[in-house]
């Protein structure tokens, strides 16, 4: 076995795939405690021995990484997610790239390439995206509905919230999410004793009906990812031609079965 075999089958095993997820934890962890002065102030140094260990740990894999698979490093797409995440990591912190000490925190998002059960989610909603995008144009157009209505309705009553079609969309977005609506609804009661209805509606649609579209979405196409998961496990369904194998084989056994017990024949122990 060389070394890109060997560099393989340790990038495989489960102890290597622990050893780094340990490592983006403790850098985790280390880039949170940047954000305290007590602890910059305490242990700055500790912090940053910790976060320049694990940037060279996460160069080294990457590096090996490319050595052990060769071109077949880049044609996986989690793989680019990590050289992508390392990269960005590894551009110079000061002048034009000061924003990017900033983004160092993106090393977490890689839990999301080692762990298996963050995959499979991440995986799902990906595969969820086509019917979210068809969720998201509904919305849109029962929020623009929404939002000329309201601000034909009540832009006379409160001006402040439903002035023009901006301010009703944002207002009806804060409503959508159950921020207030209740003080913004007894504030148009007031002037408008019908308001209940519109809002009322409103909610159901957009809150009880459009939201729970997206669960909807997501839930199936964790299922379905669930689903081909386990299907190698599943033994696949006979074809005709193995049903017409099988039937052929039985009757060789018949044929095979009916010479040996002929009379007038050698049998075997007799040859």
């Amino acid at each position: 076995m060389n070394l890109r075999e060997r560099l393989h089958s340790m990038f495989e095993s489960a102890g290597f795939q622990w050893l780094i997820t340990s490592v983006i934890v403790v850098n985790s962890i280390a880039l949170g405690c940047e954000t305290s002065p007590v602890l910059v102030s305490r242990y700055g140094d500790v912090i940053g021995l910790i976060d320049s260990t694990a940037l060279a740990v996460f160069a080294v894999e990457i590096a090996a990484k490319i050595y052990a698979y060769g071109p077949d490093f880049f044609r996986d797409r989690w793989n680019l997610f990590d050289f992508a995440i390392v990269s960005l990591s590894l551009l110079p912190a000061s002048a034009a790239f000061s924003v990017v000490r900033s983004l160092r925190i993106l090393r977490a998002l890689r839990l999301l390439s080692t762990v298996p059960s963050m995959r499979r989610i991440v995986a799902a909603l990906l595969s969820a995206l086509p019917g979210v995008v068809s969720i998201v144009g509904l919305l849109v157009l029962v929020l623009y509905v929404a939002g000329v209505m309201a601000t034909k309705l009540f832009a006379g009553a409160d001006a402040e919230r439903f002035g023009d079609l901006g301010t009703s969309l944002l207002t009806l977005f804060q409503i959508m999410t159950g921020d207030g609506w209740a003080d913004i609804l007894r504030g148009l009661m007031d002037q408008r004793p019908l308001a209940w209805i519109f809002f009322v509606g409103y909610i159901l649609i957009s809150s009880f009906t459009v939201l729970n579209l997206f669960i909807a979405v997501v839930v199936n196409a964790m299922e379905s990812q669930i689903t081909d998961e386990r299907a190698p496990s599943i033994p696949a369904p006979r074809t005709h031609d193995d049903v017409e194998l099988l039937a052929e084989l039985r009757a060789l056994r018949q044929e095979l079965r009916e010479l040996r017990e002929r009379p007038d024949l050698p049998q075997p122990e007799d040859v």
